[in-house]
């Protein structure tokens, strides 16, 4: 039977008691705040001296310089690009605020607690899909380069206290009044679940938030449990970050599966227990994550097709045309559609910007006229990119920057993604986006230089190359149902050693110099070899004069899509290890992944759980797993290190299956 966890709460009173004495010392109540506007309670009326209230978009640094505190600090490695390959502890690399990474951290904590009561509801038959999606999008919203805005985050740790108690509320007694215990690593703080019920009592405003958000960070957990556990522990939570976001895509297509919801609130649920102090049941539960992102991965890839149509190879032109124009960043197919049946007839041009790309592939989306290319490069590049766009933009999903004061009036985020002082865009009606493109100058002869536009962005070592020399179009569409159609003329190559090796280079670019490992990695490729390329990595090698593989007429780049399409290249290998009679790891097949953010660890767990080995990982091994946790998927998976210093030295072991 469940109890609450009283000894950890009380402990954990204590810091929020500390702060808000401290704040009433100093005459900073909520009250004195300015344009306050009461918020829902979170936080246990023993934490606080009294009523107080948010100011709704007020500064948090403001509040922390009122107060007289110090500059809040913080711990995150959760991105390949974290500081000094360590972790950042006083601003994130991505430009994520100590609040901010706070409140993130103080979400997750919440959202384990919310999983936790949802996992066990489940099993006495109570369920709420509205719980099952608020679990995808809110853990989507922490990803690396979706939200930078601090209000969202307190209302996202609002909602899930309401939430919590909301599914409480249904289950049948003597479930209704049970919460789980509280396990050692929360050292100061009750169970999550116990504090989502308690934080249903008073107003508490962000600053005595972020001093709870210090209990729960990634520091006290590895303080308790050892850095190597902690890592593991977080490997599980990215591995789930990068799920629920391809849920949460899904999912706004139509398609869902209460099974992968179960799996979510199962492993949310086991990382708040005993056992998730124990290195090989986290192993395991990492490979039951990674065969619930493969299904996940399924749904998302049948969702797009079954709304528009499978992929179907189709040249995209890097050049824009002359009027007015929208650009659309991000990931979600949904929002393309959206934005393009909304532009129809009204004189924009639509480009697709990032691993948006894609989009031209659908037949569903590609029979919009006005629907005219593709601008710029990789997330990396934004705001070079953004900059040079002479109209209005849409985030729809990671990843989004800072924006500069140039283009800041001009952007517009919605779904997850927000940005402090970006107008944010709640519902599907795209008006203000659409008029703000009418409203800009739009593209003419005097700025349609194809060095800054559509050929500029993120291409790798293209980026700098004379203007002639640059591509004018590429080539995308190679999902696994147009490479199933010709499969009997790549397996006729294999057979008579027309094609000698297939790479898979793909996955998350970055701008890190390591990176143009990837594209020299591809420019002293055999020529009988052929690429399957994914995700925003393709910006790395996409605009290479690959030509065709000799005697076959097959192209010897197959742009599968986006990251999320890995399940294409596993199809794609599974099919062609059927027809060799053998396994994938026996397959003429090397898989070089680069990786950045939490969508890449979960393609990993997928990988890893089918029993792929021999995956190249670069351009650094993740700050989040120590030597000792590497060593683990090295001895159990042969995972490598790419070695960006020496591409040819790696294409000869890759070539030798090494």
């Amino acid at each position: 039977m469940y109890r609450v966890f009283n000894a950890a709460k009380a402990l954990g009173n204590l810091r929020l008691a500390r702060a808000a004495a401290a704040s009433a010392s100093s005459g900073l109540t909520g009250n004195s705040l300015a344009q306050t506007a009461q918020q829902p309670p979170l936080i246990s009326a023993a934490w606080a001296t009294g009523p107080m209230t948010l100011s709704r978009g007020f500064s948090m640094a403001a509040v922390a310089t009122a107060s007289g505190a110090p500059a809040t600090k913080m711990f995150c490695y959760q991105c390949e690009q974290t500081q000094a390959g360590t972790g950042c502890t006083t601003v994130g690399m991505c430009g994520k605020s100590p609040e901010v990474a706070g409140l993130q951290d103080l979400l997750i904590y919440s959202l384990k607690g919310l999983g936790s009561v949802a996992h066990h509801a489940r099993a006495a038959g109570v369920t709420d899909s509205e719980v099952d999606s608020f679990l995808n999008r809110a853990l989507f919203s922490t990803l690396t380069n979706v939200n930078f805005d601090d209000q969202r985050f307190y209302e996202y740790i609002n909602h899930s206290a309401k939430l919590q108690a909301r599914l409480q509320a249904k289950m049948v007694k003597p479930h209704s009044t049970a919460l789980p215990e509280g396990v050692n690593w929360f050292i100061n703080m009750p169970h999550p679940a116990q504090w989502n019920a308690d934080n249903a009592k008073v107003d508490v405003p962000i600053h005595l938030l972020m001093e709870v958000s210090k209990e729960v960070g990634i520091v006290s957990r590895q303080e308790a449990l050892g850095k190597t556990t902690a890592g593991l522990q977080e490997l599980l939570m990215y591995g789930l970050k990068g799920m629920a976001a391809y849920a949460a895509h899904a999912e706004a297509l139509g398609s869902t599966d209460p099974e992968v919801s179960a799996c979510v609130q199962e492993i949310m649920d086991y990382l708040c227990s005993p056992k998730a102090s124990e290195v090989p049941a986290l192993l395991e539960t990492a490979m039951k994550l990674g065969k619930c992102n493969y299904r996940v991965m399924q749904m998302l890839s049948e969702a797009h097709s079954n709304t528009f149509g499978h992929p179907v190879p189709t040249e995209v032109s890097l050049t824009p045309v002359a009027g007015k124009c929208l650009l659309v960043t991000g990931h979600d197919m949904h929002d393309m559609e959206l934005v393009l049946k909304q532009t129809e007839g009204k004189g924009i041009n639509v480009y697709t910007h990032g691993e948006m790309l894609p989009a031209h592939s659908y037949p569903g989306l590609k029979k919009y006229a006005h629907l005219k290319g593709h601008f710029g490069g990789a997330w990396y590049r934004q705001k070079m990119d953004f900059s040079y766009f002479p109209g209005s933009i849409l985030v729809t999903t990671n990843c989004v920057l800072e924006p500069m004061a140039m283009y800041k009036n001009n952007i517009y985020t919605t779904n997850e993604t927000g940005v402090a002082g970006v107008k944010h865009l709640d519902n599907k009606d795209f008006s203000e986006v659409i008029n703000k493109a009418l409203e800009m100058k739009g593209f003419s002869e005097a700025n349609m230089n194809p060095k800054f536009s559509g050929s500029a962005g993120g291409r790798g070592g293209g980026a700098d190359a004379p203007t002639n020399d640059l591509k004018k179009t590429v080539t995308v569409g190679f999902g696994h149902n147009a490479v199933l159609g010709v499969a009997d003329q790549v397996i006729d190559a294999v057979k008579t050693g027309k094609l000698s090796h297939i790479f898979l280079i793909g996955g998350c670019d970055g701008h890190e110099p390591q990176r143009a490992y990837y594209s020299q990695l591809a420019k002293v490729l055999p020529t009988d070899t052929m690429v399957l390329t994914l995700g925003c990595g393709k910006f790395r090698i996409f605009d290479q004069p690959f030509g065709d593989l000799p005697g076959t007429g097959l192209p010897r780049l197959l742009d599968m899509g986006q990251c999320n399409d890995a399940y294409s290249a596993l199809v794609v290998a599974t099919e062609l290890s059927k027809a060799f009679d053998c396994s994938v790891n026996d397959l003429p097949l090397s898989i070089d992944i680069s990786w950045f953010e939490q969508k890449a660890v979960s393609i990993l767990l997928t990988l890893l759980s089918l029993g792929v080995k021999n995956i190249r990982l670069g351009p650094v091994l993740p700050a989040f797993l120590t030597a000792d946790a590497v060593q683990v998927l090295v001895d159990n998976f042969d995972l490598k290190a790419a070695d960006t210093t020496n591409p040819e030295h790696d294409l000869m072991k890759m070539l030798k299956k090494n």
